[in-house]
């Protein structure tokens, strides 16, 4: 989901009876709003970083006080108000809490002159990157391909991206993905870019290769290396930062330290031999998968065809192509007039990303297992393959 920025934005703002003060004034010394004087036992006065007059929050220190709910309800009346920049990262932290990630790429000319491009190169590069992030969470791959994009799609459709633009001399973009039921996205995420990090700086320094694919059991993957790349090139730096969700609490094993994650132009020829390697070194997988015939296609009415499938179970796609002999493409062809199911096996392939089914065999009629045509709809629905 991406939401516009400016005053039409048609999110709506926290319910102050349901803000937890510690979470906000988390989030309010997170972006640089300084607490001055007040009971520390009862409440704070917070005010922006940028100074900015007629600007001051008071904030108690817990919701068991009587005039609680009112003091938050001014808060979040004043955020709403407020110009200072990051009063709607905090309300939008508030309304829909989850863990934020921001990118950054700095470029070589003044803010103002980023290029359209360049906004959609950063938007390109955060997307594929929390894919990536989604598919090594189910599954370690050095190549993914088209696999596991049903269950990528669907933790992208629950992330909120707020397009943030230009800023000083580059631009950002912030995501806030759900925590704490997302988070495990968010941690693999981490480790592997961690991991990535030291591949690139071991390969820089030793000029051996090994290490990208020893960081394949971290999560990095080709499509990882693949979004870096994007993120990198035309900038002259760019850097991920993630901050764990205050109500949510910092995920086991991160401790209190700060998350960010840098990388240069000078990376971009260790990036590239890595995404090459890692896409030779994924293998060939042997299947056995069950589908729905959706097109058919040959030059010769006697002759080998075309066959393209809805996959139902075996393979971690959504469609495969795959090519058939006269009979068994005659007999895909009575599947699809008559609205059954095929199974068929054959040798899974990572070119075309794991689309296309080689030496294919086997194939026959199989009735609908319980939930197929329910499975079949929702693909339907959802617009087909998102590849």
């Amino acid at each position: 989901m991406t939401l516009p920025h400016g005053p039409e934005d048609p999110w709506a703002l926290p319910d102050p009876a349901t803000v937890d003060p510690a979470v906000l004034t988390t989030l309010l010394a997170r972006h640089g709003w300084v607490r001055r004087g007040g009971p520390a036992a009862r409440y704070g006065r917070w005010t922006p970083p940028d100074g900015e007059p007629g600007t001051s929050l008071l904030v108690p220190a817990g919701d068991g006080f009587d005039d609680a709910v009112d003091l938050l309800a001014d808060a979040v009346t004043a955020l709403s108000r407020s110009r200072t920049p990051s009063a709607r990262p905090i309300l939008l932290a508030l309304a829909v809490p989850g863990d934020e990630l921001r990118w950054r790429r700095e470029l070589p000319g003044p803010a103002d002159a980023t290029p359209w491009d360049d906004a959609e190169r950063l938007q390109r590069a955060a997307r594929a990157m929390l894919a990536a992030g989604a598919k090594a969470d189910r599954a370690t791959a050095a190549y993914f391909g088209a696999r596991l994009d049903g269950p990528a799609g669907e933790f992208l459709d629950r992330v909120l991206v707020i397009e943030q633009g230009a800023v000083e001399q580059g631009a950002a973009l912030t995501a806030y993905t759900p925590a704490p039921e997302g988070r495990a996205v968010v941690t693999t995420l981490v480790r592997a870019l961690e991991a990535l990090r030291d591949a690139v700086d071991y390969r820089r320094v030793s000029g051996g290769p090994e290490a990208f694919e020893n960081a394949v059991r971290s999560g990095v993957s080709r499509e990882l290396v693949r979004s870096v790349e994007d993120l990198v090139r035309g900038a002259t730096a760019a850097r991920l930062t993630v901050a764990w969700s205050p109500a949510a609490g910092t995920p086991g094993g991160f401790g209190d330290r700060r998350i960010d994650l840098d990388f240069s132009p000078g990376d971009l020829p260790a990036l590239a031999e890595a995404a090459e390697l890692l896409e030779r070194i994924e293998p060939a997988v042997d299947v056995t998968v069950v589908g729905v015939v959706v097109r058919l296609k040959r030059a010769d009415p006697a002759g080998p065809g075309a066959v393209r499938l809805r996959v139902l179970g075996g393979a971690d796609v959504r469609e495969l192509k795959l090519r058939l002999p006269d009979p068994d493409y005659r007999l895909a062809a009575e599947a699809h007039l008559s609205g059954v199911p095929v199974r068929v096996s054959g040798r899974l392939e990572r070119r075309d990303g794991f689309r296309r089914l080689t030496r294919p065999r086997g194939l026959e009629l199989c009735g609908w297992d319980q939930g197929d045509r329910e499975q079949l709809l929702k693909g339907l629905e959802d617009g087909g393959d998102r590849s």
